[in-house]
């Protein structure tokens, strides 16, 4: 059995910040979609928060922040594509969890 040493330990404790990090954004924006009642009991069954990948998790973090940077924006450009897209982005965000 390898013992780590003090970088193997800061490593460790990076990546486990860094998923508590995640994890608290997500349950940010989840908490959010549900406050604003777009998400139906069903959806809401299906949602579960298991660990990604790293790439998966960076994926994660730039769709959660390019939906918040649409909604902030939204009422500013009224596009209906970029609200459509917004949308989108937002479901296929929960779908994939």
């Amino acid at each position: 059995m390898k013992i780590a040493n003090k970088r193997d330990l800061i490593t460790a404790v990076d990546r486990s910040a860094e998923e508590l990090h995640q994890r608290i954004d997500m349950h940010r924006c989840l908490m959010a979609t549900i406050l604003e009642q777009r998400v139906g009991d069903g959806t809401l069954k299906r949602l579960s928060l298991s660990s990604y990948s790293p790439v998966e998790t960076r994926l994660r973090e730039a769709l959660s922040e390019t939906i918040e940077v649409l909604e902030q924006t939204r009422k500013a450009f009224k596009s209906k594509r970029l609200e459509a897209l917004r949308k989108r982005l937002t479901h296929v965000l929960i779908e994939s969890k």
